[in-house]
């Protein structure tokens, strides 16, 4: 067992996945905080968080050039609430402070890789369409196709197929128009970035991105299979977005150095998600899953692992579980490689209120490592 997280990030890793297995303890987060640094002096100069990509635009516009305000990034920069955690505003501080004075190239870049959806809910498309329009010059009335932004966001649009905007010929039309609209973006980019930039060039692709993410998972929404099937599909939609997301970060920091990744182990697991949800039995494949089949060992997956949290409520493991022979061993947090964690059982103490997803046989096989938390107090 370590300490050290540079004993997983071996010279061919590009993307180090940093899980927690639940996003309501706040020790994984101020973990997360304090191995970055040793990161950064190993190389890596990116994080990515499962928050919205296009928000955290402005996030990254702070942490590398100091536009903005830490309460303006924190506030407008992030989904899912995540802005309002602690442990993400420190971050977002530190990187600033660490940036200040560095030559770009140096610089720690924050990058979001998810949309602002929720697995039962997204929002309307209008935005990111139109934000690419105008930095295209086109003459496009998305507005008039999308109509009233709340039609989209309302969760019977994403619970219900014969409520989904998607099987609309408006959203049919949206679909055509968009990717019209990304093929012109690279048809006409010697143009486009000589005029501008290649930095605002990317962020109209960006958003062009996010709006055809969308697109396509309210497409899928309206479709009438049976609902597990249907939740799975919607499921897997967002995660595609999410590996597609990242490869495009990738791309943009090959030259710089590694990325950590820091998201829901559901996301960045090898095998495939499962989830109960209601009466339904989920699966698809995940972020980690896609992206592993893509990167061979340039992908590396650390696993999250809690034994308490009076946070969250939960108890102490039982002693033949996965939790417990971990909780056995480490005293505070620790770092295992996954092959030297024993055959166990799944522990059952869990609640859906909670949000925690044990560690089980299948994600410890396909996993790299497990960082394991044995009391999220005392981290």
């Amino acid at each position: 067992m370590t300490q050290d997280i540079r004993d997983f990030a071996p010279p061919s890793c590009d993307l180090l996945a940093l899980g927690e297995p639940t996003h309501r303890e706040p020790a994984f987060g101020r973990l997360r905080n304090d191995l970055l640094p040793r990161l950064a002096g190993h190389g890596f100069r990116s994080v990515a968080m499962e928050t919205d990509r296009v928000a955290a635009l402005a996030v990254d516009d702070f942490v590398r050039e100091g536009k903005g305000t830490l309460d303006a990034v924190m506030s407008e920069g992030f989904s899912h609430g995540f802005g309002d955690l602690d442990a993400n505003r420190a971050l977002v501080a530190w990187m600033r402070e660490h940036n200040a004075g560095r030559p770009p190239h140096e610089r720690l870049a924050f990058h979001g890789i998810d949309a602002p959806m929720e697995t039962l809910s997204a929002p309307s498309p209008r935005g990111y369409l139109e934000r690419a329009r105008d930095y295209m010059g086109l003459d496009l009335d998305i507005a008039a196709l999308t109509g009233d932004d709340q039609r989209w966001s309302r969760p019977e649009a994403v619970m219900d197929p014969a409520m989904s905007i998607g099987a609309t010929a408006e959203a049919g039309k949206l679909r055509t128009i968009a990717d019209d609209m990304l093929t012109a973006l690279y048809e006409r980019a010697p143009q486009l970035i000589a005029a501008t930039s290649r930095t605002e060039w990317t962020r109209a692709r960006i958003h062009l991105t996010a709006g055809l993410g969308l697109l396509r998972y309210h497409k899928r929404a309206a479709q009438r299979i049976a609902q597990d099937a249907r939740i799975s599909r919607l499921g897997a939609a967002r995660d595609a977005l999410m590996a597609q997301n990242l490869l495009d970060i990738r791309d943009e920091e090959a030259r710089r150095g590694p990325t950590l990744v820091f998201a829901h182990n559901t996301h960045l697991q090898r095998n495939p998600s499962r989830m109960r949800m209601a009466d339904m039995d989920l699966t698809w494949f995940g972020t980690g899953a896609i992206l592993a089949s893509l990167l061979d060992e340039r992908y590396v997956f650390v696993a999250g692992s809690l034994g308490r949290s009076e946070t969250i409520e939960l108890g102490e493991p039982g002693p033949a579980t996965f939790e417990g022979l971990l909780q056995g061993r480490v005293s505070t947090w620790d770092l295992t490689p996954a092959a030297a964690v024993p055959s166990a059982r799944v522990r059952t103490d869990t609640t859906p209120a909670q949000g925690y997803f044990p560690l089980d046989q299948a994600i410890l096989d396909t996993a790299d490592a497990v960082l394991h938390i044995s009391d999220g107090a005392a981290v």
